[in-house]
């Protein structure tokens, strides 16, 4: 995993990506989540798997250009979300605090 972040970090450099405008490729991270709901709702399982690559590879580059990384940001969502209780309701998984408020 390391080995690839590492691809995609100098495959964006070399495209100058690493400095372009985070909104712009924020964009481009919404762009790839909506072929990831398109690849659900036809249940297409090799667009899926590109699908979700590609989601990696966008938010990879979004932390570079904003001086953070993978792992950092992975870190800080688990460091939140690891002592998480709640339950699943409808096949979705509802935090604690947020079954409070309903």
């Amino acid at each position: 995993m390391n080995e690839l972040i590492t691809k995609v970090e100098e495959w964006s450099k070399n495209k100058g990506l690493d400095k372009a405008e985070s909104s712009k490729q924020f964009l481009k991270v919404v762009e790839e989540v909506g072929e990831v709901a398109a690849a659900l709702a036809r249940n297409d399982k090799d667009a899926l798997r590109d699908g979700i690559g590609d989601v990696v590879v966008t938010l990879i580059i979004l932390a570079q250009q904003n001086d953070m990384d993978l792992y950092e940001c992975l870190n800080c969502a688990y460091d939140e979300i690891k002592g998480r209780t709640g339950k699943m309701v409808d096949g979705v998984f509802i935090k604690e605090s947020d079954l409070q408020e309903q």
